[in-house]
């Protein structure tokens, strides 16, 4: 029995779904651990194209349990569309389960997303809107409405009766519309009753999964840059995307956790505000937005682009425990006739080579080495020795640099398009 935890290394956006696509044709279980559908996942196989927010990207395999763990916050009309998607086309939800300790994302926590987000004028966070962080925020209140919650009408709505006059005086502080309690609980029971039989404790399940062997991955949302603890916050996710969140937000021990694949993009994306030291604005993000297709699965938004972070990189190696990288979009730099690796940021007159806060991190200019593009395309590599020397040696150089082997290489969206080294 192997626990792996599948993490992004960055700020997101890494291909972390493609990852555990791949591993979870072997394994008994796929735990998503933490976040809500602020992110997407993207998988390409042979059942089509997916972009996942809240079902685990094990979905795929109908041997594998597929679970939204407790750490999770659960938008009920977002997670049903999606599963009316998956269902469409022909995918089997009989193995998907939804732990009855993950809060609920209620429709005044997208309300008031939006309307404190507009209220922050021009120090906006760059949040979504879809209500992550005001759910968040109840349930460290101890003001959070559950999953088990939808199955218990008296109990919701007291649960929700207790909650609404702070709601309705904070909606009202910024001009918005009260939220009545009958209608909204009368909405939140429907959800109860549409997800109703999925609804579980999920703690049995995850431990005999570990007690009978079997392999189970976690699947986080995000990467350590947008992690509320270890971030450039506060233009962060609301909880713990790192390796250590999937021990609370998945039901497990911390000894159990024997893998961590960290997810590495080829180069630097970032969607939302905040500090991003190697962000570009010239010809080369253009090439980088354009070939890789670099636009939120969420939100359509188009991401920031840069260089590959290398100060970023050992920083989120050492905080999960690596052992192994997943690089991905490899084939989006073929072309380019050089390609830079940020090695140190200068701040002020010193250079640093470690993540310093979020405020020295916003005055930090890249100090850049540089190394030789390749002109081969790279998508029909299935070796290592495919790959042209260039980009052998870039890569030799991301894993010295994180002080991790390289496990797997993306050339491509595609399954078969995964160098496992």
């Amino acid at each position: 029995m192997t626990v792996t935890a599948v993490v992004g290394a960055q700020w997101g956006d890494e291909g972390k779904g493609r990852i555990v696509d791949y591993l979870a044709q072997d394994v008994g279980m796929v735990i998503r651990f933490q976040g809500g559908d602020n992110a997407g996942h993207t998988v390409v196989n042979e059942h089509g194209t997916f972009r996942l927010h809240l079902v685990p990207s094990g979905i795929f395999n109908p041997n594998t349990a597929c679970i939204i763990g407790p750490g999770t916050v659960i938008h009920p009309p977002a997670l049903l569309d999606e599963m009316t998607e998956l269902a469409t086309a022909g995918i089997s939800l009989d193995n998907l389960w939804i732990s009855e300790r993950a809060h609920v994302v209620m429709p005044y926590h997208r309300m008031l997303d939006g309307l404190e987000e507009s209220a922050r004028g021009g120090a906006q966070i760059g949040t979504t809107k879809r209500g992550i962080g005001p759910a968040y925020a109840d349930k460290a209140a101890r003001a959070g409405i559950r999953m088990g919650d939808l199955r218990r009408p008296g109990y919701l709505a007291d649960r929700i009766g207790l909650a609404l006059p702070r709601i309705n005086r904070t909606i009202a502080h910024f001009g918005g519309e009260e939220v009545e309690l009958y209608g909204l609980a009368r909405q939140a029971m429907g959800w109860g009753n549409a997800l109703d039989g999925r609804i579980v404790d999920t703690t049995p399940m995850v431990r005999a999964a570990l007690t009978e062997g079997r392999d189970v991955l976690l699947e986080g949302q995000l990467g350590i840059m947008r992690d509320i603890d270890w971030g450039t916050y506060p233009y962060v996710t609301s909880s713990n995307p790192i390796a250590g969140g999937g021990f609370a937000g998945a039901g497990l021990p911390p000894r159990a956790i024997e893998r961590v694949v960290g997810v590495v993009k080829a180069y630097c994306t970032a969607v939302g505000a905040g500090p991003f030291p190697t962000e570009l604005h010239d010809d080369v993000a253009e090439h980088l937005r354009g070939v890789g297709q670099e636009y939120g699965a969420t939100t359509g938004r188009p991401r920031r682009c840069g260089w590959l972070d290398g100060v970023a990189l050992p920083y989120a190696a050492w905080l999960n425990g690596f052992t192994g990288l997943a690089i991905t979009k490899l084939d989006v730099l073929d072309g380019l006739p050089e390609l830079k690796i940020c090695v140190g940021y200068r701040i002020g007159d010193e250079i640093v080579r470690s993540v310093p806060d979020t405020y020295n991190m916003g005055r930090a200019d890249p100090v850049y080495e540089s190394w030789p593009g390749w002109r081969e395309e790279t998508r029909h590599c299935r070796r290592w020795n495919d790959l042209p020397q260039a980009a052998r040696a870039y890569l030799d150089r991301i894993s010295e640099i994180a002080a991790t082997p390289l496990q797997y290489i993306s050339v491509g969206p595609g399954r078969e398009q995964l160098i496992v080294l």
